[in-house]
């Protein structure tokens, strides 16, 4: 009996941990971390160990293609052959795109981490469709669109290994990154300062050295008060600002409006906290360790501009120890390079038209991050015609019915369209309004090539096994569409020039000068990069300098500059004020789930069994909730609510609510599977407000209510 040890990658989330994968007599023995691996260095998960696997060999996985057969919901199926599958699927794309034009058709997929995004880009323009949505609006647009416009990438480049200080705000890295977790604590042992900027106690307050818990949707005044701190103490990088900063002046005067005792008033915070923290921060090198729980709210590209800004000024940008700048290999293509290269475009005109891209140019569109749509309006003209009909879908590897806000017109918009086919690992509450399923390899049996922001490192994702059943990649999935969809002549231009996943990596490596072997059996490829070495191509945008006061922005009419903008929550009337007294926070992480995935693993639903809504002890008992209990949910602007399981805790501030996102079960009989009752996006609305940039809404720091459920 041999084992066999293949290096690997884990991308199961974002943190895209390096692996090591065992394999003894063709099946997977093992899945541990690899301490070689430069972006997780040794650390791993339980996501990584278990459900990865399980993923794969779970019973009730989804392996051959499935037609509906009774009602659209009802859960009436047949098993049918790939070919028949896709035939299908060709002449419904074909029909629609006959009747109401290519624009009528629509991908959804989680965005361009991995590489379905890409693939679901370009298959929809080979339609000749710019339409396909992102889940990016709710979790990380509004960071990438501040970095965009300041001209500071640097998502996923905390050197926390060589800072003297790291200030972590809306970040639980406990649950949500083993590897900067792992870093945080060894800065702490050796020395190093924590700062953490969170309305919740958890893993990473404890482990702070200061600790500010601002009103849920303040962290922006906060970002402003430090940094006109560092000013007035001349503690800020003035070469840098002169040589690279573009605005400083006009930046100076706004945050000169947030003295500690104004960012006090507005945040909650005391004034000599602010002042330490900023004293702290101060005395570098320190890293900005950014996390979802300011970036989900309809004011996020402000408040993430405040803290871009402030790693600017201070001068930890691509600072030993700060925040290093996107990386990556000359020659090397990422999906995102994909998506904006000329020749995988359309044209301009068509691009215009995306969905979205009228109001919310620099989300939507041809200026467009990623190009995705506006998803609510998305929705809309699923409903409505408005701007124009959207008839048919191809959703993959992405549960919109449980991830997206109103979750009862995301059902009603899918019902109301002439065909959906959905790709799934397994039968979850999207799928079961489709009229084609799907089925879809898992991380074992697919090969990817990616570039790792945390190492940075080039890092290869091993097929260490052969498909089961008929399940098939993104890419393969595509390509036998594209064949069908060309008999029926309904492709505009063929943008998966590919023969298959190989040919794809290997085009992503071009002349990188990294082989693809070589990664096979390494797992991973550094390469050398220069920090700090600023030149005429380091920032872009118009200046050519990081953009303090935004000309983007201000060419659109928006503000140029970052500012505190106040909680939708703080509008509310009195009479709303008193029909929902509570703040709602989502988004809480688990370390045993990843958004709506693996909810069907035993393991995990031992561990984690309930939604779980955690209420301070004295508002528990002003409500009559008792721990344990069920409890009701209701939002502010919907008439839908959904049920958790109180947990009465101080983790909590008083007035405040705090649940996690992603809960179905799939195990209940009924179509829905949860995705309203158990579910907090079945009890909040994807409308407005809405960012002015990324067009995201707030699924934190809604008002809410409890009630005890019957």
């Amino acid at each position: 009996m041999n084992d066999i040890v293949h290096p690997s990658q884990c991308w199961e989330c974002n943190a895209y941990c390096g692996s090591l994968i065992t394999m003894r007599d063709g099946k997977v023995a093992k899945i541990g971390p690899n301490p070689e691996h430069p972006g997780s260095k040794g650390a791993f998960c339980v996501k990584g160990i278990r459900a990865v696997r399980e993923w794969t060999e779970n019973e009730n996985r989804l392996l051959h293609p499935m037609r509906r057969v009774g009602s659209r919901g009802s859960g009436e199926w047949e098993q049918i052959s790939w070919d028949d599958a896709l035939d299908e699927m060709a002449d419904q794309l074909a029909a629609v795109q006959s009747e109401h034009g290519p624009h009528a058709i629509i991908g959804a997929v989680s965005g361009a981490a991995f590489s379905r995004g890409a693939v679901m880009a370009l298959l929809m323009r080979s339609i000749g469709s710019p339409n396909w949505m992102i889940n990016q609006d709710l979790c990380g647009g509004c960071q990438a669109l501040s970095e965009k416009l300041t001209g500071t990438p640097m998502k996923n480049g905390e050197d926390i290994d060589n800072a003297r200080t790291a200030m972590l705000v809306g970040r639980n890295p406990y649950a949500a990154d083993p590897g900067q977790w792992q870093s945080l604590k060894a800065l702490k042992t050796r020395g190093g300062r924590i700062i953490v900027i969170d309305p919740m106690q958890g893993p990473a307050s404890g482990l702070a050295d200061i600790w500010l818990r601002p009103r849920p949707g303040t962290d922006a005044a906060l970002a402003l008060s430090v940094a006109h701190m560092l000013i007035s103490w001349g503690k800020y990088d003035t070469g840098f600002v002169a040589d690279w900063c573009h605005g400083f002046n006009a930046y100076k005067e706004r945050v000169d409006r947030y003295p500690p005792s104004v960012a006090s008033e507005l945040t909650g915070v005391p004034a000599e906290t602010i002042i330490e923290a900023a004293e702290t921060y101060a005395d570098g090198p320190s890293v900005f360790v950014p996390g979802h729980g300011i970036d989900a709210f309809s004011a996020g590209v402000q408040t993430f501009r405040a803290f871009d800004c402030l790693v600017a000024i201070s001068g930890n940008l691509d600072r030993l120890g700060g925040n290093r700048m996107a990386k990556k290999p000359k020659g090397f293509r990422n999906y995102l390079d994909l998506i904006h290269d000329p020749q995988f475009r359309l044209p301009l005109d068509v691009e215009k038209r995306t969905i979205g891209a009228d109001r919310f140019p620099l989300w939507a569109g041809p200026e467009g991050w990623q190009t995705a749509c506006h998803n609510p309006s998305v929705i809309e003209a699923m409903l409505t015609g408005n701007p124009y009909p959207i008839r048919a879908m191809y959703v993959s590897g992405v549960n919109i019915v449980v991830t997206y806000p109103d979750a009862a017109r995301t059902i009603e918009a899918m019902k109301s369209l002439e065909f959906v086919a959905v790709a799934t690992q397994n039968m979850n509450p999207t799928a079961a309004y489709a009229d084609i399923v799907l089925p879809k390899t898992t991380t074992l049996e697919e090969e990817e090539v990616q570039l790792i922001g945390s190492g940075p490192c080039i890092a290869y994702t091993h097929p260490v096994q052969e498909s089961r059943g008929e399940t098939r990649s993104d890419l393969e999935i595509a390509l036998a569409l594209r064949d069908k969809l060309g008999e029926r002549n309904a492709l505009i231009q063929d943008f998966l020039p590919w023969t298959d996943q190989r040919a794809f990596n290997e085009y992503l490596l071009g002349d990188s000068g990294i082989d693809i072997e070589t990664l096979r059996a390494e797992g991973f490829q550094t390469f050398p990069y220069d920090l700090g070495a600023f030149g005429d191509d380091s920032f872009a945008t118009s200046t050519g300098k990081v953009e303090l006061y935004s000309e983007r922005l201000d060419a659109l009419g928006l503000d140029p500059l970052p500012d505190y903008v106040a909680p939708s929550a703080d509008a509310a009337d009195a009479a709303e004020s008193t029909a929902f007294p509570l703040l709602l926070l989502t988004g809480l992480r688990e370390k045993t789930y990843h958004h709506s995935r693996f909810r069907d693993q035993a393991w995990a639903r031992k561990v984690s069994p309930d939604p779980l809504i955690h209420i301070h002890p004295e508002t528990a008992s002003e409500h009559a909730i008792a721990d344990g209990k069920w409890v009701t949910v209701h939002t502010s602007g919907t008439n839908t609510g959904c049920r958790a399981k109180a947990q009465v805790s101080e983790a909590v501030p008083k007035g405040v609510v705090a649940t996690g996102m992603g809960w179905w079960d799939p195990f209940s009989g009924d179509t829905e599977r949860g995705a309203r009752d158990i579910n907090i996006n079945g009890a909040m609305s994807y409308g407005g407000p809405w960012d002015p940039v990324t067009g995201s809404p707030d699924s934190r720091g809604r008002r809410c209510k409890l009630a005890p459920a019957a």
